[in-house]
C-alpha cells in the first residue's frame, strides 16, 4: 500500500507541474494577443520561462532525476534550502543545461534567447519590443506544443487553443526596414539581440525552432465564398514563393552583421595583407566618408560605430587594388 501511494502522489505532483505549465503558456499567449494590454512582451517572456521550466520538472520527476540543488557529501546529499527551508528546484537555465535535458539545441538556443533577453528588461524599463521579437515568440510556442506532445502525448498539446492573432495595420516596406534597423530599442536591448544573434550559426538563426518567420501573401478574390482566408501562408521555400517579391514580402527581424573597428583591419591582416592596420583603416574610411548614414556602410550603437559586411568587401576591394602597398 504504502508503495501505491507513493505512486500516486508522483503522478500527482507531475500531473499538477503540466497543467500550471500549460495555463502559463496560454496566459502568456493570451496576454500577448490582448490588444488592452501594452506590458506584452516582458510578461510573455516570465510566463513562458515558468512554463518550459514546469514542463521540464514535470519530465524529471516523470524520469526519476532529481532537479533540486544539493551539495554531494561522503554518504548522502545535503539540498540547499531558502531561508524558510524550502527545496531549491532548478531554474530553467539549469534545467536546460542538464545532461538528460530531451530539448534539442536550437529550440535551447531560443529559450536561452529569452532568458538572457529577460535578465536584461528586468532591472529596467523597456519600449516597443513587441514587434521585434513576435517572431521569437511564435517559435517558443510552437516548440512547446511539440515537445509537451512527444514527452506526455498529443492530449496535452496546446495548439487547440491557439491562434493567429487579428492585425487592424497592414504591414508596409518601410515599417519591415524600421524594424530591421531595431529603432527605437534601449541600446542594452538592440546589442544583446546582436551579440546573440552572431553567436550561432546562420543554419540555427534561420531555423523556424529558433525564430518562426513566414511568407504572407494578402488575399485577393473574385467570387462569393472565397474570401474566407484573409492571409495565405506559404513556405518561404516553395515553389509557389519563389515567383514572389521576397524583398517585400519576406520579413527577417535579424539586424545586419556589425563588425568593430578592430574586425576590419584585423581581417585584411588575415588575408595576407599584413601592413594594412588601425592607421590605414582610418585613413581609407575617413577619404570615402564612410561613416556617413546614407551610404550603408555602418551604423551607430550606443556611443560605438560597427562596420556592416558591405564595408568589409569595400575594404578588401581597396586592399585588393593596392597591389603590394599591404603585403
Amino acid at each position: 500500500m504504502a508503495i501505491k501511494k507513493r505512486n500516486r502522489k508522483v503522478w500527482s505532483l507531475k500531473e499538477e507541474l503540466l497543467i500550471k505549465s500549460r495555463e502559463a503558456m496560454l496566459s502568456a499567449v493570451q496576454i500577448f494577443n490582448n490588444p488592452s494590454i501594452q506590458f506584452k512582451s516582458e510578461n510573455f517572456i516570465i510566463l513562458a520561462n515558468i512554463s518550459w521550466m514546469y514542463l521540464l520538472h514535470a519530465y524529471y520527476r516523470e524520469q526519476k532525476i532529481d532537479y533540486r540543488y544539493f551539495k554531494q557529501l561522503t554518504q548522502r546529499k545535503k539540498y540547499d534550502k531558502t531561508k524558510k527551508g524550502a527545496f531549491k528546484y532548478w531554474e530553467l537555465e539549469r534545467c536546460l543545461d542538464d545532461d538528460n535535458c530531451p530539448i534539442d539545441h536550437i529550440s535551447k538556443s531560443n529559450l536561452k534567447f529569452l532568458i538572457g533577453l529577460r535578465h536584461e528588461i528586468e532591472h529596467q524599463m523597456t519600449t516597443r519590443i513587441d514587434e521585434y521579437l513576435s517572431a521569437r515568440f511564435q517559435a517558443c510556442c510552437l516548440n512547446y506544443n511539440q515537445f509537451i506532445k512527444e514527452l506526455f502525448g498529443d492530449s496535452y498539446g496546446i495548439d487547440k487553443h491557439l491562434s493567429f492573432s487579428l492585425q487592424f495595420s497592414t504591414i508596409k516596406e518601410e515599417h519591415a526596414n524600421q524594424l530591421r534597423k531595431f529603432t527605437d530599442l534601449p541600446p542594452n536591448i538592440s546589442a544583446y539581440i546582436n551579440d546573440f544573434d552572431n553567436s550561432i550559426s546562420d543554419e540555427d538563426y534561420n531555423n523556424i525552432k529558433y525564430s518562426y518567420r513566414v511568407l504572407y501573401v494578402p488575399k485577393s478574390v473574385n467570387h462569393k465564398g472565397q474570401a474566407d482566408k484573409v492571409i495565405e501562408f506559404l513556405p518561404a521555400n516553395s515553389p509557389e514563393a519563389e515567383t514572389l517579391n521576397k524583398e517585400f514580402v519576406l520579413i527577417k527581424e535579424r539586424e545586419k552583421r556589425k563588425y568593430l573597428p578592430t574586425e576590419i583591419w584585423t581581417e585584411m591582416q588575415n588575408k595576407g595583407f599584413t601592413n594594412f592596420g588601425q592607421h590605414q583603416h582610418t585613413e581609407f574610411w575617413k577619404s570615402k566618408d564612410a561613416k556617413n548614414p546614407k551610404l550603408g556602410y555602418g551604423t551607430q550603437v550606443a556611443k560605438a560605430w560597427y562596420w556592416y559586411d558591405k564595408w568589409l568587401d569595400e575594404v578588401e576591394q581597396h586592399c585588393k587594388q593596392s597591389g603590394n602597398r599591404y603585403k
